[in-house]
């Protein structure tokens, strides 16, 4: 069972902390990352293109010009998609990208995820930010302390202070526990894991 040093805002070990073997010591498997990531960001997509169709669009009622005797090719509405300004062929319509992921590959995805970020040294378990008002230099100088310039915050819970107090800071994401994902974890280099968010992190992959 994998043991981390617990930190406070200064950067100093007040503690230390058993982490489940299940969750932060599970086998790293990358297909399984990239399986959840190309998910995640398909359900993103929001599919808005839209383009008309022949039917869809105004005027085309009188036929052009006579069917024989013009010389011309026959032609019977003004909205062909031969025309300029006519129908689009099979254009893109809205749609929806999402599709189903087994619950047991989102969940042995994170646990690859979480392992890959202890086995590379890039997790910090943090006692606390404790702030006392929504201030951004106050979180800054907190990050700076723990030298995580581009890192995600995992929280136990809302936290108002410290959500607003993050949320004009680049490269770094303020996320509840009940969020945490396999593509932010993977965005970001470093993890900072609050001590009281842990145990519900273990318990809901365990």
């Amino acid at each position: 069972m994998p043991t981390m040093d617990v930190i406070d805002r200064n950067n100093q070990k007040v503690g230390s902390v058993e982490l489940s073997e299940a969750v932060f010591g599970a086998e790293v498997k990358p297909h399984l990352l990239h399986e959840v990531v190309v998910w995640q960001l398909a359900k993103r997509r929001s599919g808005n293109a839209c383009t008309k169709g022949r039917a869809e669009l105004r005027g085309g009622g009188k036929k052009p010009w006579r069917q024989k005797g013009t010389g011309r090719a026959r032609v019977g509405s003004r909205r062909s998609p031969l025309w300029r300004g006519g129908g689009t062929t099979f254009g893109p319509k809205p749609r929806d990208y999402s599709y189903t992921l087994p619950k047991k590959v989102k969940k042995a995805a994170l646990r690859s995820a979480l392992s890959s970020k202890l086995g590379e040294e890039k997790l910090t378990v943090l006692s606390g930010f404790d702030l006392e008002a929504i201030k951004t230099k106050d979180f800054v100088s907190v990050l700076g302390a723990l030298e995580a310039g581009n890192c995600l915050v995992v929280t136990p819970g809302a936290d108002e202070v410290l959500e607003k107090s993050s949320r004009n800071v680049p490269r770094v994401k303020v996320l509840r526990a009940e969020g945490l994902n396999v593509y932010d974890i993977l965005k970001y280099d470093r993890l900072v894991l609050l001590q009281d968010a842990v145990a519900g992190i273990e318990e809901a992959l365990s």
